[in-house]
């Protein structure tokens, strides 16, 4: 996996796996915005306590935790980074579906959606 970082240590940011970072390019070339990032955050609610958000944002804040994939740059608030640290984004396309999925070694515990933890 090729990974350039800036801004942040490589433990600081989540990080995306080479199909995960693929994917993540497709979906902004056909958003036909090349400034677009790819917004990951962790907000109160879901079943188990916390639940995942991720989005394209061109609204980058100065205190944002910010990593570079190939030409994909991803962002996290401060406040969502601490929850976030050592985690990945993952992309699987196959017979069961397509989808992004996070594996976080933070969460104690996680739901059956995989879109919230605790």
């Amino acid at each position: 996996m090729s990974t350039t970082q800036t801004d942040v240590t490589p433990t600081e940011a989540i990080s995306l796996t080479d199909a995960a970072a693929a994917k993540v390019a497709e979906l902004i070339e056909q958003e036909g915005n090349p400034e677009l990032a790819l917004r990951v955050a962790v907000r109160p609610g879901g079943c188990s306590g916390y639940s995942y958000e991720m989005f394209f944002d061109s609204d980058i804040a100065d205190d944002d935790v910010t990593s570079s994939f190939g030409t994909v740059k991803v962002v996290v608030d401060p406040a969502s980074a601490s929850l976030l640290l050592g985690a990945s984004l993952d992309f699987k396309d196959g017979l069961q579906g397509a989808g992004f999925s996070i594996n976080n070694p933070n969460a104690s515990r996680t739901c059956g959606c995989g879109q919230s933890f605790s």
